[in-house]
C-alpha cells in the first residue's frame, strides 16, 4: 500500500479519535486511541519506535522515539499542545530524515479544528 492511501486512513483515524474524544487530553491517550483504530483497519502499527542518531558512523546512546510508525513507511508525531511550535515541524522532518521515511503526520489534538491541525510532511517524495 503507498504513502498517500496510508496517510488517507490516518487522517480519517485522526478525524474519528478526535470526534469521538475532544480536544484537552493527554498525548498518551490520542497515541493509544489513534493505534486503537488504525489497528481495526488492519494496519501494522509499532509505536514509541526507538531510533538511533547515526553521528559521523557512530550511533549515539541518546536516539528518540517515533510516537507511531504505521506498515514501516509513515511516522504519526501526536501533540496535545495550546500553541504549536515550528520547532514541532521541524523535528518530524529530522525524524523522517533520520528513519529514513518518506512521509509523515503532525498532529495537535488540542484544537478546536482539528482539520487545521493536521500536517503532511513529505521527505523525498
Amino acid at each position: 500500500m503507498s504513502e498517500n492511501q496510508i496517510s488517507y486512513d490516518i487522517r480519517g483515524a485522526i478525524f474519528e479519535v478526535y470526534n469521538t474524544l475532544g480536544p484537552g487530553l493527554l498525548e498518551s491517550v490520542y497515541e493509544a486511541a489513534l493505534i486503537y483504530e488504525l489497528q481495526e483497519m488492519g494496519y501494522n502499527i509499532d509505536n514509541q519506535v526507538e531510533v538511533p542518531v547515526n553521528y559521523k558512523g557512530k550511533n549515539l546512546e541518546k536516539g528518540y522515539r517515533i510516537d507511531i510508525l504505521v506498515e514501516n513507511k509513515v511516522i504519526i508525531e501526536i501533540k496535545s499542545v495550546e500553541t504549536m511550535n515550528k520547532l514541532y515541524f521541524k523535528q518530524t522532518v529530522s525524524y523522517l530524515k533520520l528513519a529514513d521515511k518518506k512521509l509523515g503526520i503532525l498532529v495537535n489534538f488540542n484544537t478546536e479544528n482539528i482539520s487545521g491541525s493536521i500536517q503532511r510532511i513529505a521527505n523525498n517524495i
